[in-house]
């Protein structure tokens, strides 16, 4: 493939077979011990402060195809594994944004990180803004991408090729990297009920978070109704929604180009 030709991966065949391009040499990478579990964390590059949060079942590997991009514009990139993620381990409670916010924290202290610009894909995206609620003056900004902040956001499961594609790579990741690679079943479950009632804020606490947000949402989202995402940018003080065009809940690894030039305006913006 000619190197001015964008990646385009819509119906994940690539991604399933090989995943997403592997991260590059890192700065600082290592692990946190916070609340029983240890939190694994990767930083690369120099300039102002960015934190990536994954999606639900994934990894920070996930980002393959953000973490160079970011740091060529200038910015420091951190990535987290995600409680029972990746590398990070849990202990036997139950999962939740808070928990997994308190968990970011926890990392950004490590690193003596005041404040920094958070990007989140579905999971992530609610870590991202719980943080925002109840830390906010560590968040300068959220770029909320593909998720609900009450359940009647999501919409019925339906299985797809593409999602299929997404949750074997998942489990093939899951097999290689986690310190459990035979419960990824118990993991599953485990999400799966997390998301079945969390998170679960009213408008009245949406009207209450007061850093800048985006709220970012693909056409064909297999997971979040459009009109949640409107709900999210009206009821939000002075969010900003962004539609992405001819992809769904996978665009980083669908469009990568398109999806990571968004990103980079979003941090621009959050820097004025």
């Amino acid at each position: 493939m000619p190197p001015s030709t964008p990646i385009q991966d819509d119906d994940l065949k690539r991604f399933e077979t090989s995943g997403a391009p592997p991260l590059p040499a890192s700065a600082e990478s290592g692990y946190v011990e916070h609340n029983g579990a240890r939190i694994w964390y990767a930083c690369f590059g120099t300039g102002a402060p960015v934190i990536l949060l994954h999606g639900g079942l994934g990894h920070s590997g996930n980002w393959g195809y953000q973490v160079l991009a970011l740091v060529d514009a200038g910015r420091r990139v951190i990535v987290i594994d995600s409680r029972g993620h990746g590398r990070s381990t849990r202990d036997a409670r139950p999962y939740s944004y808070e928990l997994m916010a308190s968990d970011v924290l926890a990392v950004m202290d490590v690193l003596d990180l005041t404040k920094a610009a958070f990007v989140g894909w579905s999971d992530g995206a609610c870590t991202s803004l719980v943080l925002a609620s109840l830390a906010p003056e560590r968040v300068l900004g959220v770029f909320f991408f593909g998720c609900n902040m009450d359940p009647s956001g999501a919409r019925a499961f339906v299985p797809t090729p593409v999602i299929e594609r997404c949750f074997r790579r998942h489990s093939a990741d899951y097999a290689e990297l986690s310190s459990t690679p035979d419960d990824f079943d118990t993991f599953v479950a485990a999400v799966s009920a997390m998301m079945k009632t969390q998170p679960n804020y009213s408008a009245n606490d949406l009207a209450r978070i007061g850093v800048r947000v985006a709220i970012v949402q693909s056409e064909h989202d297999e997971f979040i109704k459009p009109e949640h995402a409107d709900y999210l940018a009206r009821t939000i003080p002075g969010a900003k929604l962004i539609r992405l065009a001819d992809v769904s809940h996978f665009a980083p690894l669908q469009r990568p180009a398109a999806f990571n030039r968004v990103v980079l305006d979003f941090l621009n913006d959050v820097a004025d």
